[in-house]
């Protein structure tokens, strides 16, 4: 195929991707809202729940690869600085490990949390 007829073809496509999308997305809105109007729900109090530990989740996740990533750098120019080794995976493992252990750290104070919250409420 024709370089010039290649792109033709991909804008194309890309214009009308782009409106299909645009379209099913208020279409799905639309839809949405009459459900909530037949089951007798007002669709303008509904308010989506918010995560509370949404930041929390995300700063944790952020910090765990910061460390990931500066504990790899520590190690490759310092400890094996003599091996000529490609150290890429050693980056991706400890940003993994260290990302994975902010998940880990998040959920358990969500846990706790929600823990200390059903006993304050079972004790009232």
């Amino acid at each position: 195929m024709d370089t010039g007829k290649l792109g033709i073809l991909a804008g194309i496509i890309i214009t009308t991707s782009l409106f299909a999308m645009i379209f099913a997305i208020f279409y799905l809105y639309k839809r949405e809202k009459m459900a909530m109007i037949e089951r007798g729900m007002d669709p303008r109090s509904y308010k989506p729940q918010s995560a509370p530990y949404q930041n929390l989740k995300w700063g944790l996740l952020l910090i765990g690869s910061g460390v990931g990533l500066f504990l790899a750098y520590i190690l490759d120019h310092i400890v094996l600085r003599e091996m000529d080794d490609d150290s890429f995976f050693l980056y991706i493992a400890l940003i993994a490990i260290f990302g994975g252990a902010g998940l880990f750290l998040s959920y358990r104070i969500e846990k706790k949390e929600v823990l200390d919250k059903e006993g304050a409420r079972i004790e009232k």
